[in-house]
C-alpha cells in the first residue's frame, strides 16, 4: 500500500454567529481556504485528484455539492472533481480519512480533505425542515433519540459531573485559547476578510468567539437550557459555540511527495469511525480513542497533543476519566467552547490545529477525536515527521 502523508493543513479563523463572516458565502470562504492551502504548499492545483468536503447543512448556499462549487471558485482546473459528505460533526475529519484512504489504496496521488459551514447564513437543521418530528416513527419506537443537550446532561448524571466541574472546564478553555491567540501560536490560521460590528471591512486573523476574560459568576448565572430550573448542568457557556468557518488538509502519496521535493508534515497511524449508544450519543469518543490507540500500537501516555471536540464540557470530562487522559495535553490551545464549532469545518480545522500544536511542542504523536450525533465518533492518530 502507498503511504498517505499530510503536506499541510490550514483553516480560516472561526467566526461567531452573526459576526465577521455574516456577509461571506460559505462556498467563497472555502474557496479562499483552498487557494491559501495550495499557495502555502506550492503544490499545483492540477495535481489534486479529488476534493472531499465535509458539510452538515447541505441546503441553500451549502447545497448543490458545495465542495465542487468552491473548488471551481478557487480556480482549480475543471477536471478536478469534488464531493460533499455529511457525517455530522465529524464530517471533515471523515473527509480527511477518505482522502488519505484513496491514496493508501493507490487510487490517487494527491487529494484534499476539507470542510465548511457558515451557520450564520445556513442555520443548523434548515436542511431537514425541523427536528425530531421529521424522523421515522419506527426509528423513534426502537430507540430513545433525544437532543444532544439532553445526552450531555445524561453524561453528567452517569459520570457524576457537577455544574462547577463543567463551568471550570469551560473557563479554562477560554483562558487557554486567549493565551494561544495572544502568543500568536496558530500557524495553521489563514487570515480572512470580514466585517466588524459596524459593517466596516476588517481582516479576521484569530478566532472570533474567544473571551479574554470569563466571569465565573456570570457563567454560573446562565440558565440550564435542556433542563430548566437549574436541574441540569449544560448551559450556553459550557457548550460549543455556533460558528462559521472553513478548513482544508492536503494529503499525498509519500513517495510522490518526496520525489517532487515536498516535505510531509505527518503520516497516519490510525483512522477510526465507530458507532455507539444513540441515546447517550456523544460517548463514542471513548471506544473510538481506544480503538485508534490499539491500531496505532500506542497508549495515552505516548501522545504529545490531543484534540477532542468540545461539543459539551461533559463529553470531554467523561472521556478524560474513561481513557485516563492528561488534561494538560488535551486542547492545550482551548477548544470549541472558546473558538467555536462550525460543524462541517471543525474536523479538518482541529487536524490543522493539532499539527501546529505538535510543531510548537516538538511532539511526535497526536490524537484527534470527535463525538457525532446519533451515537458515532471519529478518531485519528498521526505521527509528526521530521522537517
Amino acid at each position: 500500500m502507498a503511504e498517505a502523508v499530510i503536506l499541510d493543513a490550514v483553516r480560516a479563523p472561526f467566526g461567531r454567529r452573526g459576526g465577521a463572516y455574516r456577509e461571506t458565502r460559505p462556498d467563497s470562504l472555502l474557496a479562499a481556504v483552498l487557494q491559501g492551502l495550495m499557495a502555502r504548499t506550492g503544490v499545483p492545483s492540477e495535481a489534486v485528484e479529488d476534493v472531499v468536503t465535509g458539510c452538515v447543512t447541505q441546503v441553500s448556499e451549502q447545497g448543490a455539492n458545495v465542495g465542487r462549487l468552491a473548488t471551481l471558485l478557487a480556480g482549480f482546473p475543471v477536471r478536478v472533481p469534488a464531493v460533499t459528505l455529511d457525517r455530522m460533526c465529524g464530517s471533515s475529519q471523515q473527509a480527511v480519512h477518505f482522502a488519505s484512504q484513496a491514496i493508501a489504496a493507490g487510487d490517487m496521488t494527491v487529494a484534499i480533505g476539507a470542510g465548511v459551514e457558515n451557520m450564520t447564513r445556513v442555520p443548523m437543521f434548515s436542511s431537514i425542515g425541523g427536528g425530531f418530528e421529521t424522523l421515522n416513527p419506527e426509528l423513534l419506537a426502537a430507540y430513545e433519540l433525544v437532543h444532544q443537550g439532553e445526552s450531555a446532561e445524561r453524561i453528567a448524571d452517569r459520570w457524576g459531573l457537577t455544574r462547577d466541574d463543567v463551568d471550570g472546564y469551560a473557563a479554562e478553555s477560554h483562558r487557554r485559547a486567549h493565551a494561544a491567540a495572544e502568543a500568536g501560536c496558530h500557524s495553521e490560521i489563514l487570515p480572512q476578510p470580514g466585517l466588524d460590528a459596524e459593517g466596516r471591512p476588517v481582516t479576521l486573523a484569530r478566532d472570533e468567539g474567544i473571551r479574554p476574560v470569563v466571569s465565573r459568576e456570570k457563567m454560573a448565572a446562565l440558565p440550564t437550557i435542556f433542563r430548566p430550573g437549574g436541574n441540569g448542568v449544560v448551559t450556553a457557556g459550557n457548550a460549543s459555540q455556533i460558528s462559521d468557518g472553513a478548513s482544508a488538509v492536503l494529503v499525498a502519496d509519500r513517495e510522490w511527495a518526496e520525489a517532487e521535493g515536498y516535505r510531509p508534515r505527518a503520516r497516519f497511524l490510525a483512522r477510526v469511525a465507530v458507532g455507539d449508544d444513540p441515546t447517550l450519543q456523544l460517548t463514542g469518543v471513548i471506544p473510538a480513542t481506544r480503538l485508534a490507540l490499539e491500531r496505532a500500537g500506542l497508549t495515552m501516555a505516548d501522545l504529545d497533543w490531543i484534540e477532542i471536540n468540545e461539543a459539551f464540557a461533559t463529553v470531554v470530562l467523561a472521556w478524560a476519566r474513561e481513557v485516563q487522559a492528561d488534561l494538560e495535553k488535551v486542547n492545550p490551545w482551548g477548544g470549541a467552547i472558546a473558538h467555536g464549532h462550525p460543524l462541517g469545518a471543525t474536523g479538518a480545522g482541529l487536524m490543522a490545529k493539532m499539527l501546529a500544536g505538535l510543531d510548537a511542542v516538538d511532539g511526535q504523536f497526536g490524537l484527534q477525536t470527535m463525538c457525532i450525533g446519533h451515537g458515532m465518533a471519529t478518531a485519528t492518530i498521526v505521527e509528526r515527521l521530521p522537517r
